[in-house]
């Protein structure tokens, strides 16, 4: 098992080091699949009331057609010392507001899923290519080497596109995002395999080096890196066994802990998240939903009300849990979709259903947490909340800031595939400095 070993020790020994001094160490992504509203979330747009049933002076060209100003049917109220205003359907959120950077002014490049998943999650809307977490891992590699360093979770199915989401692409196979379904609350169910019926640990250990000795004599005649990728994923496995165990049974927290965290899905998972960081585990992705859960093309304040009260406890437990153990100021939350929504209704057979189309001309997103200038907002959109107005903001920035607080240089974490050197942001981005401590 010492010559198992080598595999994965060579390649996280390979990976770069930070190119400075990092202000975070991981990374939490809430991800609202389907789109949220930001007019009906984290950014404001009481012009709407006053167009309320007249078309609004700026239009954009939406997906389907939209028709009168919808002003958000959720009460704004300011909070924490910066007064910034957050909806109703995120209050709890809300009261850690200090510590939240708000960017109104993101933008993405289609008002369709598949593409703005491919685009958030990876950098490119079209092409394949590795995730954030992938090259997260890539250049800092993972503090613990009996878990992965990128963990996706999403309860009930993967999301459209499934494993792209987290796909490591051209990068090493290792690197790709460990899917857990974590509808399931029983250990043996939210890992597939994680315990073996037929071998006690002795015996698993001698399978293991047999596989690997056979694989890597494959492996001198055909020189593939997806067998490389296959070889570190048994020997990753079979260390998982004790460390995932403790590492997702959350029955270990203290009943008070569990409380904060509430009783559903969403709750476990986070918590399940929580634990996974301090475990060393770089990244973790805590999806909304295998469908678009928040793609409310009708009767959006029901839908709206009743997916933030899902999520809204867990995150602002999560904050707060983070915060009391010391670990906020090194771990970046992250929270949003692949894009917002109209401020107008959308039209089904030119009557409203009372929902809204997709929008990507501007939306917001939040950050929180290692490196964060908490309490403040940056960029806008127009009265309306049609697009971003002051300070656009395009995934790439983000995705640049993102690894900058991790103390990588964007420009500079790169992979050559195919003649040339690609890295996360393409050819673009830039460090949004305004939300940075």
């Amino acid at each position: 098992m010492g010559l198992a070993m080598l595999g994965l020790a060579d390649l996280q020994a390979s990976t770069s080091k930070p190119h400075f001094a990092p202000k975070a160490k991981r990374v939490i992504h809430f991800f609202l699949n389907g789109g949220p509203s930001h007019v009906d979330t984290f950014d404001p747009k009481p012009a709407l009331s006053r167009y309320e049933g007249k078309p609004l002076p700026s239009h954009r060209i939406t997906e389907r057609k939209t028709g009168a100003a919808f002003p958000s049917p959720f009460k704004f109220q300011r909070y924490g010392k910066s007064g910034i205003e957050v909806s109703e359907i995120f209050a709890r959120t809300a009261q850690h507001i200090d510590d939240i950077a708000v960017i109104r002014s993101m933008q993405a490049q289609v008002p369709n899923h598949e593409p703005s998943l491919m685009l958030m999650n990876c950098g490119d809307s079209i092409q394949a290519r590795p995730s954030m977490g992938a090259w997260l891992t890539y250049g800092l590699g993972s503090e613990n080497q009996n878990l992965p360093g990128f963990v996706a979770m999403c309860p009930g199915g993967m999301p459209i596109k499934g494993a792209e989401n987290w796909q490591s692409a051209f990068l090493p196979g290792a690197f790709q995002g460990t899917y857990v379904d974590s509808k399931h609350g029983d250990v043996d169910k939210l890992i597939e395999n994680i315990r073996s019926p037929h071998a006690d640990t002795q015996v698993q250990m001698k399978q293991l080096d047999l596989l690997r000795r056979i694989n890597l004599a494959h492996q001198r005649e055909r020189s593939d890196p997806r067998l490389e990728a296959r070889i570190q994923s048994f020997e990753l496995a079979f260390r998982m066994q004790s460390e995932a165990t403790d590492a997702f049974d959350v029955s270990r927290e203290p009943q008070h802990i569990r409380d904060l965290y509430g009783n559903g899905v969403h709750g476990r998972q986070t918590l399940i998240a929580r634990r996974l960081l301090e475990r060393g585990v770089r990244m973790v992705q805590l999806w909304h939903g295998a469908g678009q859960p928040w793609d409310n093309h009708a009767d959006i304040e029901f839908n709206h009300r009743k997916l933030a009260g899902e999520i809204d406890q867990p995150i602002a437990a999560l904050l707060h849990d983070l915060k009391q153990r010391g670990m906020l100021d090194e771990t970046l939350v992250l929270w949003g979709g692949e894009f917002g929504r109209t401020p107008s209704v959308e039209l089904a057979g030119g009557k409203s259903k009372l929902g809204r189309d997709h929008n990507h001309y501007g939306f917001s997103v939040w950050m929180a947490g290692g490196g964060i200038k908490g309490g403040t907002v940056h960029g806008s959109t127009d009265e309306f909340g049609f697009a971003a107005q002051d300070n656009p903001t395009s995934i790439h920035d983000l995705h640049a800031t993102i690894l900058h607080l991790l103390g990588i240089d964007h420009e500079h974490l790169t992979y050559r595939y195919a003649g040339r050197d690609f890295r996360l942001t393409d050819v673009y981005g830039d460090v949004i400095r305004p939300v940075v401590a």
